[in-house]
């Protein structure tokens, strides 16, 4: 879409990509409907945002007959494609898209897009600070050019299209509820991994992975996608890229291939058949191999876009995390506490379970994803002092755990307050206390934010 003057749009979904859309719809002249299922009180701070504008709001469900006046469905990425109006829409032939959708047809400048199951907003972060970082000594005629991060992380940056030049940068988390209406693919793709996460929603790891996909099926022989050679899930697309390829991982780069490499504990870049050492995985300020992983998928991003490799290094060397992931919130009676309130898959949990050495209180719990947790109950039995199960999903987790009995302790508490007060009575002088959940957070809390400053202000006010 180019003229969006006078188009009838239904924009599905209330919350920050939804109001992003509405925001920069209207302003371009389109008849914009909101709906959402919740009530106008539940909403009112989201009605002061987009007051003064021309949108019509129904809310409270989704009536089929709003479609008679639509001629295009916006989802925001909550929405699943199996909603009832989503449905009905497609069967009246009426086009789907999103915000995302929406910026990448209209962003002036180049892009670079960041998925997979895990570690893309700490990814998707530090590749903005090298951009930030070495944009800001690229001044040309007085001007600096602007590096602009969001998308699935942080403000929506249709928020801030009108406001880009074709100098900028623009960097995007995109998930693959985003992903499955995208037909236009950034410049630079990343495809971190692909493992089992949100099957509740997508059904299948083949239709999980075919989302993950559409972030490389639309670029050109100019562009450049970004893989794991270590993952068997972002391996596995190198089929799909249409341009050129550039990879990362602690695996020996082959010969005269291009990315990033671990080598005697020191990351390399390798450019235009040139090696070169960058820093020491020691001198990171990030806990775990997985970080390590995706500071060379920064490294290797970066370098593609042509980044200064000074200002690359220091961004790196700086880089503290993010919050909600492995984040330190306090230390109680000899015991460290941790927040890594973004885990909300297994597999996120692993990787948390192996970034410490300390005896280790493990919080899980939250929703369900219809994910499989067997190969953590096995990690669990190996590495873990005592567990302690909160949630929808305590159950399921405990079965699960009981397939792989060990050492450890079990504790099962109503709520995440709870089994805070419980791990703090199991805490003693060198354990560490770790909140990485396995579980969403929408049996308690509106996210994972939410759920991970909740978690931090109890452990916090501990006695």
């Amino acid at each position: 879409m180019r003229d969006w003057t006078g188009k009838r749009v239904l924009i599905l979904g209330a919350a920050r990509q939804g109001l992003a859309a509405a925001r920069w719809l209207a302003l371009q002249g389109v008849l914009v409907t909101l709906n959402d299922r919740r009530s106008a009180g539940q909403l009112e701070s989201a009605r002061q945002e987009l007051a003064g504008l021309p949108v019509n709001w129904v809310l409270g469900s989704h009536p089929i007959e709003i479609l008679e006046t639509t001629d295009i469905l916006c989802i925001s990425g909550g929405v699943p494609l199996d909603n009832p109006l989503v449905v009905a829409a497609r069967l009246r032939g009426i086009p789907l898209t999103n915000d995302t959708q929406i910026f990448m047809e209209i962003v002036p400048c180049l892009t670079i897009g960041i998925t997979g199951s895990a570690g893309k907003t700490t990814t998707t972060t530090l590749v903005g600070s090298m951009a930030k970082q070495s944009l800001e000594t690229s001044r040309q005629n007085g001007k600096v050019a602007t590096a602009f991060v969001g998308g699935n992380i942080g403000d929506p940056l249709l928020n801030h299209v009108d406001g880009m030049e074709a100098d900028d940068l623009a960097i995007l988390e995109i998930s693959s509820f985003q992903l499955e209406q995208l037909t236009v693919s950034p410049n630079v793709a990343a495809v971190l991994n692909v493992t089992p996460n949100h099957l509740d929603r997508h059904g299948k790891m083949e239709n999980y992975t075919a989302a993950k996909r559409r972030i490389l099926d639309f670029q050109s022989p100019a562009d450049v996608a970004v893989l794991c050679r270590d993952d068997a899930g972002s391996w596995g697309l190198r089929q799909a890229v249409k341009g050129r390829l550039v990879s990362f991982g602690f695996s020996p780069l082959p010969r005269g291939e291009e990315g990033t490499y671990l080598s005697g504990g020191i990351l390399h870049l390798r450019h235009r058949d040139v090696d070169m050492p960058l820093l020491h995985a020691n001198q990171l300020q990030l806990r775990g191999d997985h970080n390590v992983m995706n500071v060379l998928a920064a490294f290797a991003i970066g370098n593609t876009m042509g980044l200064k490799l000074d200002a690359m290094l220091l961004a790196a060397s700086e880089f503290q995390g993010v919050a909600h992931r492995l984040e330190f919130v306090c230390a109680r009676n000899g015991a460290k506490w941790y927040n890594d309130s973004i885990a909300t898959a297994p597999e996120r949990t692993m990787a948390a379970i192996r970034s410490f050495t300390e005896p280790l209180i493990l919080l899980l719990g939250g929703r369900d994803k219809n994910l499989p947790w067997a190969d953590l109950a096995e990690l669990v039995r190996q590495r873990v002092k005592h567990v302690v199960l909160f949630g929808e999903a305590a159950a399921k987790i405990q079965a699960a755990l009981e397939q792989a009995p060990g050492g450890y302790t079990l504790r099962r508490c109503q709520d995440l307050e709870e089994a805070v007060r419980t791990a703090s009575g199991l805490a003693v002088p060198g354990d560490v206390v770790l909140f990485s959940p396995g579980g969403t957070s929408f049996d308690q809390f509106r996210d994972f934010e939410e759920r991970g400053e909740a978690y931090r202000k109890w452990a916090s006010e501990l006695l």
